[in-house]
């Protein structure tokens, strides 16, 4: 990819990211709500919302959670970057991960009882999601030889025909990725958490609307890895990102939440039965035949 070209997608990644992430944010609320028998909140409304937070009075714990939001922000931005500009899949993994971990120390700093229990189980949502986005990326490298994102997006013919159990295994977690039922124990956008709103309780203003927008930027990186996928066809690979965020919803609306040690336990096995058995396959499939 050519210097002005990636700089080009980068650019295109940090404005038009949130528009895209919003947008599906307010298309979830209105699906959700009819599903519900509800006819739910206007398209715009998560930009509403936003925009609201941030005209709102800026009250924080201590001036330390400020500066974790925003590197939680400032990461999850990068780690996009990376991905579409056709770079290190590796390494913009690792920077998505170090968002994660910002935003829990976030909520450590607080000293609030609910945000300290939210950010142990955002904790272990980490630790259950991310042995399979690890093995998601080291499948990839085995099929196509290259981290890169270009390489795996230019590889010819369908990817998840050779990662099948590897796509399967990488929507499982996704559920949990998103924050959607039956795994969205650390921090719900629904009224009915025990822990209030988990690890953003002791959050407010701007530093809430900087956490929504991160999320929007997230959602728009990880449909672009289920994109790749199916890469060699871009409308195939439009229409399963349709049908695989529907899936995430009627997932959402169908499931209670789970408990923390349900997560764990069921994605470890998704983890270790579905990505372990493909690149297995893959390995004899290179090595044997």
């Amino acid at each position: 990819m050519s210097d002005y070209l990636w700089i080009l997608f980068v650019v295109l990644y940090i404005v038009l990211a949130p528009f895209i992430g919003g947008m599906i944010a307010g298309i979830d609320r209105k699906i959700t709500a009819r599903m519900q028998g509800r006819y739910g909140p206007p398209l715009l409304q998560p930009f509403y919302d936003v925009l609201k937070l941030m005209q709102k009075e800026n009250i924080v714990v201590n001036k330390h959670q400020k500066l974790y939001v925003l590197c939680s922000l400032i990461f999850i931005i990068v780690a996009g970057a990376i991905f579409f500009a056709g770079g290190d899949l590796l390494l913009s993994i690792f920077a998505l991960a170090l968002a994660s971990i910002f935003l829990v120390i976030a909520a450590y700093s607080t000293y609030s009882p609910y945000a300290y229990l939210g950010a142990e189980r955002e904790l272990i949502q980490i630790m259950a999601y991310e042995p399979m986005v690890i093995l998601t990326i080291v499948g990839m490298y085995i099929a196509t030889g290259s981290f890169s994102v270009t390489d795996i997006g230019a590889y010819e013919g369908l990817l998840v025909l050779k990662l099948p159990a590897m796509f399967v295994g990488f929507v499982y977690i996704l559920t949990i990725k998103i924050r959607k039922s039956p795994f969205d124990i650390s921090m719900s956008h629904h009224a009915h958490q025990e822990i209030v709103r988990g690890l953003t309780t002791e959050f407010s203003g701007k530093e809430l609307a900087y956490i929504e927008i991160s999320h929007w930027y997230e959602n728009v990186m990880l449909l672009g890895l289920v994109y790749l996928f199916f890469a060699s066809n871009p409308i195939l690979a439009v229409l399963v990102l349709v049908a695989t965020y529907f899936l995430e919803i009627l997932i959402d609306n169908v499931n209670s939440r789970l408990k923390w040690q349900s997560v764990l336990f069921s994605t470890w096995l998704v983890a270790f039965v579905l990505g372990i058995a493909n690149i297995a396959v893959l390995g004899f499939l290179k090595y044997f035949l």
